[in-house]
Parts: structure tokens; sequence; C-alpha cells
């Protein structure tokens, strides 16, 4: 018979050589992790010391100004230009509403609430604004002087018009 000469692994000795296997083959893979492996950056926020009592921030102040500024991407919700210090905005009551509501937007001179905060989630349109969207520091933040955390190089698109199309 095939193989009746060969001598035979006790499985003391199998165990040692799937072992040594097992090892070589997480030592190449730690080599090959080791090499595409992401770099360390630095934290955006707070000490690299965890026990280090950090300089607290100052508080950044709300830019009152009500202009209008750009926004950062497509359908980002625009921020609040005013302060909205110790606006009500319960189930029973949203002062926001009091000035962006559709009637009050004229006596106000406040920009009306988009036709997108009246649809329901199937489209329908309602006579008042839905409630996904009553709560409008959900989407909508006030206006501050902070700075930002992560410098970008963002830059919003520019429509050039050529005037020999």
């Amino acid at each position: 018979m095939r193989g009746q000469n060969q001598p035979r692994l006790n499985p003391l000795a199998r165990s040692l050589l799937g072992a040594m296997l097992a090892g070589s083959v997480v030592l190449f893979t730690g080599a090959i992790y080791a090499q595409n492996a992401p770099q360390i950056v630095p934290r955006v926020t707070g000490n690299a010391d965890p026990m280090s009592e950090p300089p607290i921030p100052p508080i950044s102040r709300p830019i009152t100004d009500d202009k209008r500024v750009m926004r950062n991407y497509p359908e980002q919700p625009p921020v609040i230009p005013h302060s909205i210090d110790n606006y009500q905005l319960t189930l029973k009551a949203n002062r926001c509403l009091d000035c962006h509501r559709r009637q009050y937007t004229e006596g106000s001179g406040a920009p009306m609430i988009s036709v997108t905060h009246f649809m329901d989630r199937d489209g329908q349109v309602l006579a008042d604004v839905t409630p996904r969207r009553y709560f409008c520091t959900a989407c909508h933040v006030q206006q501050t002087d902070a700075k930002p955390l992560v410098p970008s190089t963002f830059e919003d698109m520019v429509l050039i018009h050529d005037p020999k199309q």
C-alpha cells in the first residue's frame, strides 16, 4: 500500500507544527498591516494626556447681524443669524414660528419657512408645519464666531457664465 513506510507525526508534533504555521501567518499578516496601518492623527479636541487639565476655550459668541451666510454644502440647513437665547421650543410652543410662519413673514421681515417643512413623509402638503420639522434646532444652529476645529479648503461652486454660448 501507498504511504505505508512513511513516518507519522504524533499528536504533539502535529499541534506544534500547526502552532508554528499559525504564528507565521499572524506575523506575516501583522507585517502587511504595519505597512498599511493608518497614521495616528492629532486629537481634534482635548489634551493628548488624558490626566492633565486642558485650558478651557472661550465660549463662542452668537453673531447677531442678521446677515445670511453662504452654505457650506448643498442642502445644508441655513444657520440662524440671530440670538435664540431663551427661545421657547416645546411641544406646545415654538417661538421660531412667531416670525417665520407664512402669515407673519411680511410683518417680521424674516424668511418664510421652506415648503418642505409643510410636507409629511408621503409628500402630502399640510396646512401647518409637519411634526417631523417642528423642532427647528434639530437641524438649524445659531451662527457663532467659533473657529473651525479642523482646517478646510472647501470652496463653494462658482457658476461661470460664458458669453460665447
